[in-house]
């Protein structure tokens, strides 16, 4: 089928070479994992030594207290989930946030929201069983960075400048680790964390006590537990402010963070267009994206141009998909037995593809399950504010500004070897806006927990050991012979999948190279449930970038989609690696927007 041409005007070049590629949300991560792979590490050193520097480089988008999610082959071809999300810990119940802490939402912001850290022992896991390097050769680079310093980035610098009244007047640790002249850093400034640094290197200590590589890893695994345990059930027990305008202690314990492991599971798949798309399990968002693109396949024929992000029917149809899909994520997912085997066959997808039609909807529809039922969430509508949130610590993922106005986005990366190793991982958590700093660790924990509802009946309701629904959602493309060709993700909580599809579109349908639909208009709809605090939503809601073009818009808007204009180039933080398993060579693409990712390779 013939789509919109792309720009001939790429910003980046489409990388292409047969030893290895990187691209990750941070230039700094993309050249350490390029470096690892240059010393003769595989795709898994590189990419858990890429995470660890984000953390140091990207402490604004995520943090070790945090999460993660990856999809990952190994050269033997079977795709994995590496599971990174921590559950909820034994005191995070419905009872004591309804009834002792007298919330009707797990707030946004404040370590009482904290999930288990999941991010650090998923990353020494798939090391352990996948990579080939120390653990203190993995954590050289972050190490470096933390310690001696790094030139701090634009962004961080502002989001501290945003909280810097919230750090001041109630998180007096953060203030000390993020303005320890009284002051936010300028961007470019050098700042360095010793004391994130000093936990890295115990880590590696730890390491180098094991009699082998392996053992080695596992001791790190139950050095970080140790570390980490102590420090924050000492510290958040004390009350803080939190996102609700009121001050609360947290719940997490040692014992909670003793007790979890990460582990592996099987990756949800659905085919596309001769190809098998990758994704974690309902716990995640990843189904949305199947069942998306299984609704989209049935347009074929004369209705083909339906899957054309760039013309207005395309994107129109595009967004009520994604309507329907996420009205199933926010009604069906959560860590519990989801009927996916129902939301992905092929005689539901027509049922769902049937409901749209020439108008935007206005309306949260979910889906039939038989013999299931589920409450649907809670709509508030966008620009309200939950009671009592008056001084709020922020809202959103992540939460960058005391009224909750600003929002942010997490890390991504992605990377292949010329073994064909080939990861895709999406670190977040943890931001240096979630909660107070943690003394002696020099991050604090993370905020997931504000994805669960406190409803008993919801899949996705809070419940010690339960995994929040996370938005966290990379992607694996494996072709018609379920051999990985490309891995691809981006931030951006409940966008990541909505810009995933048109990029996936694109490139499977419209024939587009990944820098090509990585530069392409890029949309996403805002009318289902916000999965961040405050949990709203905005009938017929969409946001589009303006250089789709007057024509479309002004097609979107007379078919009642309630536009919100998002500027030429600021939707999508995509990146991508490729493999072709014909000739080896291997490419990789990264996002412009925001002067901040980057692909390398050779």
């Amino acid at each position: 089928m013939t789509f919109t041409p792309p720009d001939p005007h790429q910003t980046r070049p489409d990388l292409q070479g047969t030893f290895g590629m990187a691209a990750t949300t941070h230039w700094l991560a993309t050249a350490t994992a390029q470096s690892v792979l240059e010393r003769g590490g595989n795709a898994f050193d590189a990419a858990t030594a890429a995470a660890f520097v984000l953390h140091v480089v990207e402490p604004h988008l995520n943090g070790p207290g945090g999460d993660m999610t990856g999809v990952f082959a190994a050269a033997d071809g079977v795709p994995r989930v590496l599971a990174g999300q921590g559950p909820a810990p034994a005191a995070a119940t419905i009872a004591h946030f309804r009834d002792t802490e007298g919330l009707d939402l797990v707030p946004g912001a404040g370590a009482l929201a904290a999930a288990v850290p999941g991010a650090v022992d998923a990353w020494f896991l798939l090391l352990r069983d996948h990579g080939t390097w120390t653990v203190r050769d993995v954590l050289a680079h972050a190490v470096g960075y933390a310690r001696d310093g790094h030139p701090v980035l634009g962004a961080v610098a502002a989001t501290v400048e945003r909280v810097a009244g919230l750090f001041t007047a109630h998180w007096p640790t953060s203030a000390e680790r993020w303005m320890p002249g009284g002051r936010p850093p300028r961007a470019g400034e050098v700042v360095t964390n010793p004391e994130h640094a000093s936990v890295l290197e115990r880590l590696a200590e730890a390491a180098d006590d094991a009699p082998s590589r392996r053992a080695g890893v596992d001791a790190a695994r139950a050095a970080w537990r140790e570390i980490v345990g102590t420090a924050a059930e000492s510290f958040v027990a004390t009350p803080h402010r939190h996102s609700d305008g009121r001050d609360h202690a947290g719940v997490l314990t040692a014992d909670d963070v003793a007790r979890f492991e990460a582990g592996y599971e099987q990756p949800t798949t659905a085919e596309f267009r001769g190809r098998t798309i990758v994704k974690t399990g309902a716990w995640g968002q990843g189904p949305v994206l199947l069942q998306a693109l299984q609704i989209l396949d049935g347009f074929d024929g004369s209705d083909s141009a339906r899957l054309d992000p760039s013309t207005e029917r395309g994107a129109h149809t595009i967004l009520e998909a994604l309507k329907l899909a996420l009205a199933d994520r926010d009604t069906w997912y959560g860590d519990t037995d989801v009927p996916l085997e129902h939301l992905l066959s092929a005689a539901y997808a027509a049922e769902r593809r049937a409901l749209i039609g020439e108008t935007a909807s206005h309306e949260v529809r979910p889906g039939v399950v038989p013999g299931r039922t589920a409450p649907p969430p809670p709509l508030r509508p966008a620009g309200g504010t939950p009671s009592g949130a008056a001084g709020a610590a922020g809202a959103g993922e992540p939460t960058v500004q005391t009224n909750g106005t600003t929002r942010g986005d997490t890390c991504h990366l992605d990377v292949v070897d010329r073994w064909g190793n080939m990861i895709s991982a999406t670190p977040s958590g943890g931001w240096l806006q979630s909660s107070p700093t943690v003394p002696g660790l020099g991050f604090c924990l993370g905020t997931r927990l504000q994805m669960t509802w406190l409803d008993e009946d919801s899949p996705s309701r809070l419940e010690p050991g339960r995994r929040p629904r996370t938005t966290l959602s990379p992607t694996l493309v494996l072709d018609a012979d379920g051999v990985a060709v490309m891995a691809c993700g981006t931030p951006g909580g409940d966008q990541q999948d909505q810009w995933q599809l048109p990029f996936l579109l694109r490139v499977l349908v419209g024939g587009y190279t990944p820098q090509q639909a990585i530069d392409a208009p890029a949309l996403h709809t805002t009318s289902m449930t916000d999965s961040f605090w405050p949990r709203t939503w905005v009938p017929g809601g969409a946001v589009v970038e303006s250089r789709i073009g007057a024509d479309v818009l002004d097609g979107l808007a007379a078919r009642g989609h309630v536009l919100t204009g998002a500027g030429p180039w600021s939707l999508g933080r995509l990146s991508a690696v490729t493999r072709d398993p014909a000739t080896g060579v291997l490419g990789a693409a990264a996002n412009s927007r925001g002067a901040q990712g980057y692909a390398a390779g050779r």
